[in-house]
């Protein structure tokens, strides 16, 4: 848990009891068997369909929708899971809205998309809820070992294929539960009932991967020895450094990583015991500076102001999470970038902000300022890769690990998938297909 001296204006249980479970009840409630039916039957069940190449893992959605629309939910779920074995998390986190139901051609022509993605959540929740394992046989063991490092998406999506041709996997984690950010990242509100956990039991259930917890690049795992145990290796570590705002007064109380804060709450058993302050500023534009600044506006926060250097529609958030944001209560203040933080007798009292300009496409300074108090401040600015955890070997550019597009890197047995990429999107849906492609490229190495 992360600490935080309490303060003032940081305190716990700012809410009544019934009020938290409320703002963090399900963001999009599963759709009932009607409602289902009748959103399906809106779907043209195109042949070339827009949905299907939006969509970064590849899912038929047509057949999936169609599927439904015939009453065969158990049939339209093995149609996503054919593509994406954490369909059903991807279903609730992915950004649909710029994605599949963005070129949906109902959206084009009407502006109303087919819900794809609460459709996809009601056929995967609906073979869960049936099933206690994967609809997938596992082949007879070739013998082959492949160490996966990293619960999360990509290293799940690796590690569920490998098994299914039959090797050997030891997936391992630094944390003490799998799951990646899908356990320890997003908000609450879209991942309820402990669905994370459920998820990665479903994907374990298939055999044949051994998870091992609290094992760490860098720290009790070393990959030149990996790559002497293992036939091949497989990375997904995702970024686990944080980037800082570079200013005086971080190490303050109520300065806090954002990421580290959205881990706590997800892992809180009671959220009225989690401190909150009365004013809080968050500073960032992307999904990650939503999650933050809602939660917190959901946790009894008075005042949140998300304060993002560019205008609103270069914020890396989606339309659809800027909205979410607003709806909440949120503020979102743009072309304002943080100058230096006020504090008092070891505590943030407020943040100074610069006001920006767009200069012939640079970003600069204007020198005007305005100070926002603040009991705590929340940085969202982004995480890196802790290249130190790697050794020596791997080829990385841009602070992040160079693969093709077989997601092979310079090194001849390891593989990379996931947000430590060159590329990556920064997406549970592109992780995802990191990991299948690199499971389906480690299985052909091994079979050659």
């Amino acid at each position: 848990m992360t600490q935080t001296k309490a303060g003032p204006d940081i305190a716990a249980g700012r809410l009544p009891e019934d009020v938290y479970a409320e703002n963090f009840s399900d963001l999009h409630p599963l759709l009932e068997p009607h409602e289902a039916q009748v959103e399906a039957d809106r779907c043209y069940f195109c042949y070339d369909a827009p949905c299907m190449q939006a969509c970064p893992t590849s899912i038929d959605i047509p057949q999936f929708i169609r599927q439904i629309s015939t009453g065969n939910p158990t049939g339209s779920a093995k149609t996503i899971f054919e593509q994406n074995i954490l369909g059903g998390m991807c279903a609730r986190v992915c950004p649909t809205e710029t994605l599949c139901e963005q070129v949906c051609v109902r959206e084009v022509a009407e502006g109303k998309p087919v819900k794809i993605g609460q459709l996809q959540r009601y056929a995967t929740d609906h073979y869960m809820s049936e099933n206690d394992t994967t609809p997938f046989t596992r082949a007879a063991s070739t013998g082959m070992k492949i160490a996966v490092v990293g619960a999360g998406p990509a290293g799940l999506s690796c590690a569920h294929r490998l098994a299914v041709h039959g090797h050997d996997v030891t997936l391992f984690d630094a944390k003490e539960k799998a799951g990646g950010l899908n356990e320890f990242g997003i908000a609450s509100y879209k991942s309820v009932d402990n669905f994370a956990a459920r998820e990665v039991e479903f994907i374990l259930s298939i055999g044949g991967i051994e998870l091992k917890t609290g094992m760490r690049l860098g720290d009790n795992l070393d990959l030149s020895s990996l790559r002497a145990d293992f036939d091949a290796v497989f990375l997904s570590i995702g970024l686990g450094g944080v980037n800082a705002l570079g200013l005086d007064g971080e190490d303050k109380s109520g300065s806090l990583d954002a990421v580290d804060y959205i881990a706590d709450l997800r892992q809180a058993q009671d959220l009225s015991k989690l401190p909150v302050g009365r004013r809080v500023v968050v500073i960032g534009g992307g999904m990650t500076a939503v999650d933050i600044a809602v939660q917190t506006k959901l946790l009894g926060a008075e005042d949140v102001t998300i304060a993002y250097r560019r205008s609103q529609e270069r914020m890396n958030a989606s339309e659809y999470e800027q909205h979410l944001a607003q709806t909440s209560g949120v503020k979102i203040m743009t072309w304002a970038q943080p100058k230096s933080l006020v504090g008092a007798n070891g505590a943030i009292t407020g943040i100074e902000l610069e006001r920006t300009e767009d200069n012939n496409g640079s970003l600069t300074g204007t020198g005007e300022t305005v100070t926002l108090p603040a009991d705590m401040v929340f940085k969202a600015v982004g995480q890196t890769l802790v290249q130190a955890d790697l050794g020596d070997g791997l080829s990385l550019e841009k602070g992040r690990i160079v693969v093709d597009a077989d997601r092979k890197t310079s090194l001849a047995d390891v593989w990379a998938g996931g947000d430590c990429v060159l590329g990556g999107e920064d997406l549970t849906v592109t992780a995802v297909e990191d990991g299948k492609i690199a499971a389906e490229s480690i299985n052909a190495a091994l079979s050659a």
